[in-house]
């Protein structure tokens, strides 16, 4: 899309052709700044494929930079690894083969408020079972205990933590 003008530029007539080299990106980075938006919106919608209720918490999340594999246990009792359903007699050797054989590779159980805990416990002794020590329940933080400064205790300034009697 190059425009030519007529002459060589100093007023005589005639003369060679050129191109005008004068591109227009402003378009083209309002787009690219449109998608980088979007992406960045829906990239954290992204994270988990089965839809779960997670049981509230008080504990400390923990930190670490290595991604875990995660077990979930939907509401009718469905085992999932990632994203993809399998059966209890075959969670071991799709999370050895996941893994990459590695023991220490971090496992996060989360499990439905509505699944027994009798079947938590069969999908998490079944990790074990297969050589995984570093297996974790996931449990989702109340709103309160989440807002709550690092250094309160849990409960302080609530009803429910005043005990009676005692001024």
């Amino acid at each position: 899309m190059a425009a030519f003008l007529a002459g060589n530029g100093n007023g005589r007539g005639r003369g060679r052709y050129r191109p005008l080299a004068e591109i227009n990106v402003t378009p083209l980075v309002d787009v690219m700044l449109v998608l980088l938006i979007i992406f960045m919106v829906t990239a954290p919608l992204m994270t988990s494929g089965v839809d779960v209720d997670l049981p509230k918490t008080d504990a400390k999340p923990l930190n670490s930079d290595a991604q875990p594999l995660t077990v979930t246990i939907n509401a009718e009792g469905h085992i999932y690894l990632q994203d993809s359903q399998v059966e209890i007699p075959d969670l071991v050797a799709k999370l050895q083969a996941v893994s990459q054989n590695n023991p220490e590779r971090r496992i996060f159980v989360r499990g439905d408020r509505a699944v027994s805990y009798g079947l938590v416990m069969q999908v998490m002794g079944t990790i074990t079972q297969g050589g995984f020590s570093k297996v974790a329940l996931l449990a989702e933080q109340p709103p309160a205990a989440a807002a709550a400064p690092a250094g309160a205790a849990p409960g302080a300034g609530t009803p429910a933590a005043h005990k009676p009697g005692r001024g």
